[in-house]
């Protein structure tokens, strides 16, 4: 009769995918970086988990940004080689009415300008659909490859060496910004900056001769 009294232990909660990367450290988050850079969205998933991860282990900071940027450079290559070697008319048929058509003719207008935007600002954006695009465009790999690894570089390495140095006040900042006006504003405008440099930087590249 008491035992039934007595309070019943609390079934531990279901592992989700991401606290499974998460245990697994460096070779989780460079998996969930590849996925990243695929059609099917993580929402900013390696982001959140390099700074989660650097702020928990400060000494491997760099550890996990390499881990994220090499992920993310793969998982970018194999989405550009998918669209190139489909083309444009065959993957419009597979994504909704349209869409590829339109991230295509953004990324016509626009050229490596919507490259550097999207991979080197931590914001969730339809980044995979901008490799389909350069892919399917016929877009120099040797290029998208330079300018995905820089970028990436940039911004893994730039999220981790952030997390590591200011640890769980980083972590509060990025899951309440508008409480922490001053980082946001410091945000926005270096996201701007960022456009800026990638829009001019996209100018130039495109007068340069193509590899």
């Amino acid at each position: 009769m008491l035992h039934l009294l007595a309070p019943r232990p609390k079934r531990p909660a279901p592992e989700t995918l991401f606290t499974a990367l998460r245990h697994l450290g460096a070779a989780g988050l460079f998996f969930l970086a590849i996925l990243d850079s695929s059609p099917l969205p993580t929402f900013g998933g390696p982001d959140i988990l390099t700074a989660i991860l650097a702020a928990s282990h400060r000494p491997l900071w760099y550890e996990y940004a390499a881990s994220a940027t090499a992920g993310s450079v793969i998982g970018a290559y194999l989405t550009f080689r998918v669209a190139r070697s489909a083309g444009s008319a065959y993957l419009d048929k597979k994504f909704k009415k349209g869409k590829l058509a339109k991230f295509l003719a953004l990324f016509r207008h626009w050229g490596t300008g919507t490259i550097i935007a999207s991979t080197a600002i931590p914001l969730p954006s339809p980044t995979s659909m901008f490799f389909a695009a350069a892919g399917a465009g016929d877009y120099p790999q040797g290029r998208f490859l330079t300018i995905v690894t820089l970028c990436r570089a940039v911004r893994y390495f730039g999220v981790a060496y952030v997390a590591s140095h200011y640890g769980r006040h980083f972590l509060r900042v990025l899951r309440h910004p508008i409480d922490h006006w001053g980082w946001l504003a410091l945000f926005i405008a270096i996201t701007c900056a960022l456009m800026a440099g990638g829009v001019l930087v996209s100018r130039r590249l495109e007068t340069a001769p193509a590899d």
